[in-house]
């Protein structure tokens, strides 16, 4: 399908710049736009490519004014990102009209006495265990398990692969992607005189609650005792672990690879990088900003407060003594010869 540069900003309200009947028909980067292609520019950085590329229309910020001759239209917006997704989403949604499935394909398996809802899809080769309940319009997608007792809301995709032990609690609009694994035991294991460790049994749960979207291949424990718990609004990467009792608050962004350990208490809107290790029993205040790499094993208080490095420290602490530790080397140098021009005057004064 084809819109114009006029009927994109007037579904952004934005306004348009150049040529307002220009047709676009897909979406691409802005380094490899070519005629008919829409595409941003959110970062400085990118700006040169705004000047080369063929693209025939470009989201750009509403103050943003350029340096050189622009050959393409302007869409002027508030936020140029955020009206890009705007436009992703479009585009999703148009690309995946008459895929809109429901029915429960053969072969597959749902206990008699699970509930499922209206407008419900479930994919073939799925296994559907005794007293679920799956709400309205929710996409359960080929070789998922979803185990005795568990409950998803409303308007929920579950894409393929994906084990819900029992129990399990998912509120709507939850996504969860392939092979992502929620309830499997929490890492519970006693010590014993002769060395050995005997399991402590994992009787709680997880919940997940409204508008959670989990990314591939993520583990969630289930509780010891109670719920393990996702807030409403999270957004998890792929290739998370989080530990037995860990609650994280909402609207917290977690990317990949990082790992949760048990019972720590993570505070909403926290934005924690890739590759953070996190210690258990931790209690980490709202807001809090984790960069890429750290390790935190103390509480953190104070909202709103970014930390790097591992241990982590203060961001700008952290900033500080990466500098110097850059320069470690030729501090090292300057020391050598500090040191051998006092060893050449001791020297020098014994022999006086």
């Amino acid at each position: 399908m084809q819109f114009t540069a006029k009927q994109i900003s007037e579904l952004l309200s934005g306004t348009v710049e150049g040529d307002e009947n220009v047709q676009v028909a897909e979406l691409s980067k802005i380094e490899d736009g070519k005629p008919g292609s829409l595409c941003f520019l959110s970062n400085p950085k990118y700006e040169n490519f705004l000047y080369s590329t063929e693209a025939s229309v470009v989201i750009v910020r509403k103050d943003f004014v350029p340096t050189q001759e622009v050959r393409c239209t302007l869409i002027k917006v508030i936020d140029p990102y955020s009206a890009f997704s705007v436009l992703l989403d479009k585009y999703k949604e148009v690309m995946s009209q008459g895929e809109n499935r429901s029915g429960i394909e053969q072969p597959s398996f749902v206990h008699p006495t699970a509930k499922i809802g209206n407008n419900v899809y479930i994919g073939a080769f799925s296994y559907v265990s005794a007293f679920v309940v799956i709400g309205d319009n929710t996409k359960i997608y080929p070789h998922v398990f979803i185990g005795d007792h568990s409950r998803i809301g409303d308007d929920g995709v579950i894409h393929p692969g994906v084990k819900l032990y029992n129990h399990s609690v998912l509120g709507n609009r939850v996504m969860i992607h392939s092979n992502t694994v929620i309830g499997s035991d929490g890492f519970g294991f006693a010590p014993q005189k002769d060395g050995t460790y005997t399991k402590i049994a994992q009787i709680g749960n997880v919940v997940i609650e409204d508008d959670v979207e989990i990314g591939s291949n993520t583990t969630i424990d289930r509780a010891t005792m109670g719920s393990t718990f996702i807030r409403n609004g999270v957004k998890l990467d792929n290739l998370i672990q989080i530990a037995h009792n860990v609650d994280v608050g909402p609207h917290t962004v977690v990317a990949a690879q990082t790992g949760i350990s048990g019972s720590t208490k993570l505070g909403g809107n926290s934005i924690i990088g890739g590759q953070v290790g996190i210690a258990g029993h931790l209690n980490i205040a709202k807001g809090t900003q984790i960069g890429a790499q750290a390790g935190l094993n103390f509480n953190i208080t104070e909202e709103y407060k970014q930390w790097h490095g591992s241990p982590a420290q203060p961001l700008r602490n952290w900033m500080r003594a990466s500098v110097i530790f850059k320069q470690l080397p030729n501090v090292e140098q300057r020391i050598a010869k500090l040191e051998a021009a006092i060893k050449e005057l001791t020297l020098l004064n014994r022999t006086k």
